[in-house]
């Protein structure tokens, strides 16, 4: 429209999106979905959508559900969502039944045909729903679409298009739909006890390079702090090993533990790079590291240390340190340094390069929700 913005659109159903799937038709029988006051209030106040109920509600005017059973509860879901600084724009509900076959009933578009004219985008529109006939009112309706906790939920390949994100919360379609500097950060905490370490780390992939993980050991406590700065994840981490017998055992599960939480952290993979690389120069020594967060352990290895120890930890737990946050982490993962430079060196090279590939590898694609897979998961 010439001189005038397009409005945007965020079609919400209420029935297993804002209040779980039941027939509610008292106040006690009123529950909210997980998160949704925290997500709406996000996003109405940070994005320009217009908020839009298309609900059907089956039975209503009938025996089994009174008109005057259904007003009271849906009054009182949304003044509690005024309340929380949620204002609907619109809304619209249905009470026909499937048989009646109005053009009102979802995937029909009867109730929203007002919005595809040239005030509004639908382009840049979504539907949210918790069922495939919500997908296919987004279809219908030119606008794509969240679909709220798929579980299993078999896709028609006519939807994939039209679907956006399968959502497993509601607060994975508010990061999809808030500017990134608002998106909620990638955490995990792991709690690893064996009769040979006690280890609790926790991850945040969207930190600033704050943290400690704490080993007791000297010079890998020094390429842990490499990994933290350089990943600019924050990591705390206490770990208590049999170090009377030796490091194997700390190095080893201190690897599994921080693998295990990073790739707790990275959920579905959904919007990230997935590939990481980086060359890190360090005087004498050159190291490279590759990874990708493919879902399968693989590690590929092509160093040398002319140093059996360095200070007093054996060079050669470097490599398994590697290897074992490959296997737990599910992800590829390719380590070279040129040979002949001083140990210290080339070990720190390698863990800084590897922290940077990781930062790259993580990093979300603004306004992407896809998994950068053909298959569709990784």
């Amino acid at each position: 429209m010439a001189g005038m913005d397009k409005k945007k659109v965020l079609f919400i159903d209420r029935d297993g999106v804002i209040v779980k799937e039941r027939q509610v038709d008292s106040y006690e029988s009123i529950e909210y979905i997980p998160h949704v006051f925290e997500a709406l209030r996000e996003i109405s106040k940070k994005t320009d959508y217009l908020l839009v109920m298309v609900s059907n509600q089956d039975g209503v005017g009938t025996v089994s559900f009174p008109y005057d059973e259904f007003q009271g509860p849906a009054e009182r879901i949304f003044t509690t969502l005024r309340g929380e600084g949620i204002v609907f724009d619109d809304v619209n509900i249905d009470l026909s039944m499937p048989e009646d076959g109005l053009p009102t009933r979802k995937p029909l578009t009867g109730m929203i045909d007002r919005y595809r004219d040239e005030r509004y985008d639908m382009s840049s529109s979504f539907m949210i729903g918790d069922r495939l006939t919500d997908m296919m009112l987004a279809k219908n309706m030119g606008c794509r679409g969240f679909l709220l906790n798929p579980d299993d939920m078999e896709i028609p390949e006519e939807l994939d298009s039209v679907i956006a994100m399968k959502a497993s919360s509601w607060l994975d379609i508010a990061g999809y739909l808030i500017p990134d500097g608002t998106l909620p950060h990638r955490c995990a905490a792991v709690q690893r006890n064996t009769k040979e370490t006690e280890i609790a780390i926790s991850v945040d992939l969207d930190g600033t390079g704050e943290g400690r993980i704490e080993t007791s050991i000297g010079f890998f406590d020094h390429m842990l702090d490499q990994v933290v700065r350089h990943s600019r994840f924050d990591i705390t981490g206490d770990v208590k090993g049999d170090l009377y017998v030796d490091e194997h055992h700390t190095t080893e599960d201190t690897a599994l533990a921080l693998g295990e939480a990073v790739r707790k952290a990275l959920g579905d993979k959904r919007g990230i790079e997935r590939y990481g690389y980086e060359i890190v120069m360090m005087d004498d020594t050159v190291a490279t590291a590759a990874i990708d967060f493919s879902g399968r352990p693989e590690f590929i290895w092509d160093a040398e240390f002319t140093m059996e120890y360095i200070g007093e930890f054996p060079s050669e737990l470097i490599k398994h340190f590697f290897r074992s946050f490959s296997s737990a982490s599910c992800c590829n993962l390719y380590i070279h340094a040129t040979r002949g430079g001083n140990s210290h060196h080339t070990a720190e090279a390698i863990f800084k390069a590897f922290a940077r590939a990781l930062r790259k590898a993580v990093r979300r694609i603004p306004g992407d929700s896809r998994v950068q897979s053909t298959k569709g998961v990784l």
